[in-house]
């Protein structure tokens, strides 16, 4: 016996948001995984380390909003390929700094090229002022001021 349901899942904007998210990142996801064999998570954490350099793990957690456990994961994967470098803080033994390596950092420019071009292709089905405006609303979206 069906229920008559009047909840229309597909405008629902969680739900718009995570297929919109999933249909744009798979080509990328593509490149990074065929390149590096990389997850998602461990390119996240490679760019961020490509972008602001040297970090902790908890650092990356607050900017990309990753669980520290998936962090952790992605920083074993990508010192095991030699990508990165673990340093303790001399004060303080608690604190790991992360840093690229050479390796990492140039895997970090191929895959920043790939995606700045796939970005490009993007924001390229979208009139100049439509990708601002979802870009503002989209940031507004993942602010935590909710």
């Amino acid at each position: 016996m069906s229920i008559a349901d009047d909840f229309d899942l597909q405008n629902f904007l969680p739900y718009l948001l995570n297929q919109a998210a999933e249909v744009s990142s798979l080509r990328f996801q593509q490149v990074y995984k065929d390149r590096y064999g990389m997850l998602r998570t461990e390119w996240r954490v490679l760019f961020h380390l490509g972008i602001y350099g040297k970090m902790t793990a908890k650092e990356i957690g607050k900017r990309s909003k990753m669980h520290k456990t998936k962090i952790s994961r992605a920083v074993a994967k990508l010192a095991e390929r030699r990508f990165l470098t673990r340093h303790r803080d001399g004060a303080d033994r608690r604190l790991e700094y992360l840093e690229l390596t050479e390796a990492g950092q140039r895997a970090y420019r191929d895959l920043r090229q790939v995606a700045m071009e796939y970005d490009s292709a993007l924001a390229a089905r979208f009139s100049d002022a439509d990708m601002a405006t979802l870009k503002r609303m989209l940031r507004t979206l993942a602010s935590d001021a909710a």
